[in-house]
């Protein structure tokens, strides 16, 4: 089975050689020209306000909330230039990290923007275990 291709993004991916190669996050980014899109912390919760009990089902649904959010404001996957990851377990988080790869490459490709994991005592519902915060840059022409 062959990997898909990532889709072109209209940022550059920086990754230099002088630092450890990156596994699903690129290090840096430079965004190019168009609306900046900021996207509020996504969690787990479906539009009837209901959330999964497990971290993989909410981090699955937050994805999809982002991807949703960003299409909603013109913007794809592939637009993003950061995306914040706050899980109140990081253990459980680094147990589930191919399920929870799964989940993002479903909702948001294959596109890694500069990306950071930060694990929080809580988030303001306490049923919640992630949450997903994105910036975007969508070109002009999107």
């Amino acid at each position: 089975m062959s990997e898909e291709a990532p889709p072109a993004s209209p940022h550059q991916l920086v990754n230099p050689d002088t630092l450890p190669p990156p596994r699903g996050y690129s290090h840096a980014v430079v965004a190019g020209p168009g609306r900046i899109v900021t996207l509020s912390g996504q969690t787990g919760h479906r539009a009837d306000g209901e959330i999964a009990e497990d971290l993989v089902g909410q981090f699955d649904q937050a994805a999809w909330n982002v991807a949703e959010a960003l299409r909603a404001a013109g913007g794809s996957p592939e637009h993003l230039v950061q995306l914040l990851i706050f899980v109140t377990d990081v253990a459980e988080y680094r147990a589930s990290r191919e399920q929870i790869g799964e989940a993002y490459r479903r909702h948001l490709g294959r596109h890694f923007p500069a990306m950071a994991l930060l694990g929080v005592s809580e988030l303001v519902d306490r049923r919640a275990k992630v949450e997903l915060v994105g910036t975007a840059v969508v070109p002009e022409s999107s």
